[in-house]
C-alpha cells in the first residue's frame, strides 16, 4: 500500500533509534470490519505514510490482551465503545497521557464529558443504547415495537428477543449497567431477569444481535444505536428506538502506554476528530453519532442529533467509575443468573406468564399471592449494591468465562457456585409456584 520511499523512511526512523514518525499503527478494537474498513480507507488516503493494522477483539478480550502484552507492548491504540473499559486500562497504567489537537469539538455530549480529563482517552463518537426490531417479523407475529425496557418483559414477546452477554460485549455491559444505574440495583436486575425470560437467545458477539434481527431469526434486539441505524441505512426492514432510561456516552479511543508508534496513534485520533473524519461516521455502513455538531448538517433525514435533542440519555447520568469498579462482577452475575441458566429462567417466566393470563381477571387472591411470591424468587439478588461496590469483593472476579465450564480462580468459583445454587433453587421454586397458581 505504501511506496518504497515511505517504507524506507519508516525503517530509517526505527533504525536511528528515534520515535517512529510513520509506518504501521497497530489498533486493538471491538468494532466490526463494516465500521473499521471505511475509516481505515479514508485515513490512509489522507495519510499515505501510515498503515493501520486492525486486530479485532471483544472489548473485554481487548482489555485482557493489552494487559497480557504490557511487558513487551506491540499495540498502539485501543478503540472501543465502552468508557468503563478505558477506565480499567487507565487504572492499570496501560494508557498513555497524550495531547490531541482538535477544533469544533465540544466538551460534552449530552451531560457526559467527551474526554478523560487527564488526557488518557478521547471521545470520537456518541453512543446510546436501545431496542432494535424487524418490522416484517413483528407484523408476521402480530406484534408492535417495544420502545421501553419494560415492554420487552411483556408476555407477548416471549421467545422473540435477542441480546448478547455483557461478558462478551463491552457495549452490552454498558446497556446492562445503564439500567442498573437508571432503575436502581435491585429493580434493574429484576427487570433484566424479566426481559431475559423472554429471550430467544444470548448471542456470542454483540453484532450477532443485529444480524439476528436483520435476518428475522428473532424480532427484537438489545443493541447499541449504530447497529440499528446502519442496518436501516443498508436497506433492512428494521428500526431503532432509545428507551427513556438510556445513557448517551462517548465511544472512545486512546493510546496504549509504551506504544511503538505513538506519533501515528495520535495522528489517527486527530484525524477522527477532523471534519473529514467525523463525516466518515455517517457512512451507511457506520452511522455513528458524530461529536462535531456541524457534521449533522449532512446527516440523513431522521438521524438523531444529540446536540439538538436533549432527551436522549437525559434520565441517566452514567457513572463510569461505578461501572468500572464492578465491571467483572456485573458480567459474572449476568452469566450466572441469565446466560448459563437461560433455559431454566425462560421456562419459569413462561410458567408465570401462563399463570398471570389465567388469573388476569379471576379475583383469586391465593393464586395471585403465589404468582407474586414466584416473581420475588426470580428477582432475588445474591448480593446488595453495597457489596458490588466493595473493592475487595469485586477484585475476586478476575477472569471472564466464555462458557459455564471454564475454570476460574478458587474464590471466584466459590462465590459463583453459591450464586448458581441460589438461582437454580429459586427458579425451580418459582416455576412450581406458578404451576400451582395456574391450576387453582
Amino acid at each position: 500500500m505504501k511506496n518504497v520511499f515511505l517504507t524506507s523512511l519508516a525503517a530509517f526512523a526505527l533504525g536511528s533509534g528515534g520515535v517512529l514518525a510513520d509506518g504501521k499503527i497497530n489498533v486493538i478494537t471491538s468494532f466490526p470490519d463494516s465500521m473499521t474498513s471505511p475509516i481505515e480507507a479514508a485515513f490512509e488516503a489522507a495519510n499515505p505514510q501510515y498503515d493501520l493494522e486492525i486486530l479485532n477483539k471483544k472489548t473485554s478480550a481487548g482489555v485482557k490482551y493489552i494487559q497480557e502484552i504490557s511487558s513487551d507492548n506491540t499495540a498502539d491504540i485501543f478503540w472501543a465503545s465502552a468508557p468503563d473499559a478505558f477506565e480499567v486500562l487507565k487504572s492499570d497504567d496501560l494508557l498513555a497521557r497524550v495531547k490531541v489537537n482538535s477544533t469544533g469539538i465540544p466538551d460534552k455530549i449530552g451531560s457526559y464529558p467527551l474526554n478523560d480529563p487527564a488526557g488518557y482517552y478521547y471521545g470520537f463518537a456518541g453512543a446510546g443504547y436501545g431496542i432494535m426490531w424487524n418490522e416484517r417479523y413483528l407484523k408476521n407475529n402480530g406484534l408492535e415495537p417495544a420502545k421501553e425496557w419494560g415492554d420487552l418483559a411483556d408476555a407477548k414477546y416471549h421467545g422473540h428477543v435477542g441480546m448478547s452477554a455483557p461478558s462478551r460485549s463491552g457495549t452490552t455491559h454498558l446497556t446492562v449497567e445503564t439500567l442498573l444505574q437508571g432503575e436502581g440495583w435491585d429493580a434493574g436486575w429484576a427487570k433484566w431477569k424479566r426481559i431475559a425470560g423472554n429471550f430467544s437467545t444470548v448471542t456470542e458477539r454483540s453484532f450477532g444481535v443485529p444480524d439476528g434481527v436483520n435476518t428475522g431469526n428473532f424480532g427484537l434486539g438489545v443493541v447499541i444505536d449504530f447497529f440499528g441505524f446502519s442496518s436501516k441505512a443498508s436497506g433492512f426492514p428494521v428500526d431503532f428506538h432509545y428507551p427513556t432510561i438510556t445513557a448517551l456516552v462517548p465511544a472512545n479511543i486512546g493510546v496504549v502506554n509504551n506504544a511503538p508508534n505513538s506519533d501515528g496513534a495520535i495522528a489517527f485520533i486527530e484525524y477522527l476528530l477532523t471534519a473529514e473524519g467525523q463525516a466518515v461516521l455517517l457512512d451507511p455502513a457506520i452511522m455513528r453519532l458524530p461529536i462535531n455538531p456541524k457534521t449533522y448538517a449532512n446527516a440523513p433525514e431522521g438521524f438523531p442529533n444529540p446536540f439538538k435533542d436533549s432527551s436522549i440519555g437525559a434520565t441517566v447520568k452514567f457513572d463510569v467509575e461505578k461501572s468500572g469498579a464492578r465491571y467483572n462482577l456485573v458480567n459474572s452475575m449476568f452469566d450466572v443468573m441469565i446466560t448459563y441458566r437461560l433455559d431454566d429462567l425462560r421456562d419459569t417466566v413462561a410458567a408465570l406468564h401462563k399463570a398471570e393470563a389465567i388469573h388476569a381477571g379471576s379475583g383469586n387472591d391465593d393464586a395471585k399471592a403465589k404468582i407474586a411470591e414466584a416473581w420475588a424468587l426470580v428477582e432475588a439478588n445474591p448480593i446488595t449494591e453495597a457489596e458490588s461496590l466493595d473493592a475487595d469483593f469485586a477484585a475476586i472476579f478476575t477472569k471472564k468465562r466464555k462458557k459455564a465450564t471454564d475454570t476460574v480462580g478458587e474464590r471466584q468459583a466459590e462465590v459463583e457456585a453459591r450464586w448458581d445454587a441460589m438461582v437454580v433453587e429459586n427458579y425451580a421454586k418459582a416455576k412450581a409456584l406458578a404451576e400451582e397458581a395456574a391450576a387453582m
